[in-house]
C-alpha cells in the first residue's frame, strides 16, 4: 500500500480481533476469514493489534504471523491497513515497527511507554525514534483513556514543535471546547475518537474512529459513518440508541462485573455474529462468557434492528 498522509486517514476503521483456541493459541483460519469478511464489508481499513487484538499478550512471532496475513490479503485487495506495532517495552514496540515496514502498511500505530509513565522529553525522544525508523510510513499515536500518560491538546502541540511529524492520534474525545482548543492546536492531525461518539465528533471535527461499534457490525458502522455526510440528523439518533445499548448492557460488564475493553469488544462482536471470533481471551484475562451473548442480542436486536437487517 502507498502509505497514507493524515488527511487521507479518515472514516470508519475495523479492529482485527484475535480469535483464541481453547488451548489459548491463535484460531488462524478464523483470523484469515475475518479478514476476508472485513475486506468484503468495505470499511474504511483495517488496524491490527489494538486493545481488542490483544498486542500485549503476544510473542514476536505470534505478531508476525497476524500482520503478515493481514498485510498480504489487504495488500491483494488495495485495503488500506494499519499496523500496530505498539508493546508495553519500547525497545520491542521499536523491533516490531522495523519488521512491519516490510508489510507496507498504510500508517503504524504505537502507544507510549508503558511501565513508568514518560516525561515530555521522554515522550518527544520516544517519538523521534519511531518516526526514524519508520521512515515515510507515518505513525499514528494511539492514547486511549486508560493510557498511563493521556496527552492534552497542549502535548500534541508541544510534540509537532518538537519536529515530530505525527499522521494522527486515537484519543477519547471531549466536549466542544475540547474540540476547539485539539482541532486548533493541531491541525495537521487525523483525529479519532471511539466508535459510539463518532457521529457528534464528527459534527465537531473529528476525522473518524478505530471504531467499537464496527466490532459489533463492520458494515452497519461504516453505512453509519457514511450517512454522516449527508443526514446527521439520522446520524445522532442513531449514535443516541448507540449510546444507551453501550450504557445499559455493555458498560455494566466492566464498571459492576471488572472485564475488560477487549473482552467488551469481543462480547460486541459475538453479539453481531458477523464473524466466527468468539469472545475468549488469552491467559490471564477473563472474558465474558458465551451463554451470555443471547441475551444481550435480543436487546440489541430491540434498541438496533440496523445491526441485524
Amino acid at each position: 500500500m502507498i502509505p497514507l498522509q493524515s488527511h487521507e486517514i479518515r472514516g470508519n476503521w475495523a479492529t482485527l480481533l484475535l480469535p483464541i483456541h481453547t488451548d489459548d493459541s491463535i484460531h488462524y483460519d478464523r483470523l484469515a476469514a475475518e479478514i476476508d469478511q472485513l475486506i468484503a464489508m468495505k470499511v474504511d481499513g483495517i488496524y491490527s493489534n489494538g486493545t481488542a487484538g490483544e498486542f500485549y499478550n503476544q510473542t514476536e512471532q505470534e505478531f508476525d504471523e497476524v500482520n503478515g496475513l493481514l498485510a498480504e490479503k489487504c495488500n491483494s485487495a488495495g485495503m488500506p491497513f494499519q499496523v500496530g506495532c505498539s508493546h508495553m517495552s519500547p525497545q520491542i514496540s521499536l523491533e516490531r515497527l522495523k519488521r512491519a515496514i516490510a508489510l507496507q502498511p498504510s500508517a503504524i500505530q504505537v502507544i507510549l511507554p508503558d511501565w513508568f509513565p514518560p516525561k515530555m522529553d521522554e515522550i518527544i525522544a520516544f517519538l523521534r525514534k519511531m518516526e526514524e525508523a519508520a521512515g515515510s510510513i507515518r505513525l499514528i499515536l494511539y492514547n486511549p483513556p486508560h493510557s498511563k500518560v493521556k496527552l492534552s491538546p497542549a502535548g500534541f502541540r508541544t510534540i509537532r514543535e518538537a519536529g515530530i511529524r505525527l499522521a494522527g492520534c486515537k484519543l477519547p474525545g471531549g466536549d466542544a471546547a475540547w474540540y476547539k482548543e485539539m482541532l486548533g492546536l493541531n491541525p495537521e492531525l487525523s483525529v479519532f475518537i471511539p466508535g459510539h461518539h463518532l457521529a457528534t465528533g464528527v459534527r465537531s471535527g473529528a476525522h473518524g474512529a478505530y471504531s467499537n461499534v464496527a466490532c459489533l457490525n463492520p458494515l452497519v458502522a461504516q453505512q453509519w459513518y457514511n450517512s454522516m455526510h449527508t443526514n446527521m440528523e439520522a446520524a445522532l439518533e442513531l449514535e443516541g440508541r448507540i449510546q444507551r445499548f453501550m450504557n445499559e448492557q455493555i458498560v455494566p460488564y466492566i464498571t459492576q462485573q471488572g472485564y475488560s475493553n477487549q473482552a467488551v469488544d469481543k462480547f460486541l462482536a459475538a453479539i453481531g455474529g458477523w464473524a466466527e471470533v468468539g469472545t475468549r481471551l488469552r491467559w490471564p484475562y477473563k472474558w465474558i462468557p458465551e451463554e451470555e451473548v443471547d441475551a444481550a442480542r435480543e436487546v440489541c436486536r430491540e434498541l438496533l434492528p440496523e445491526f441485524f437487517a
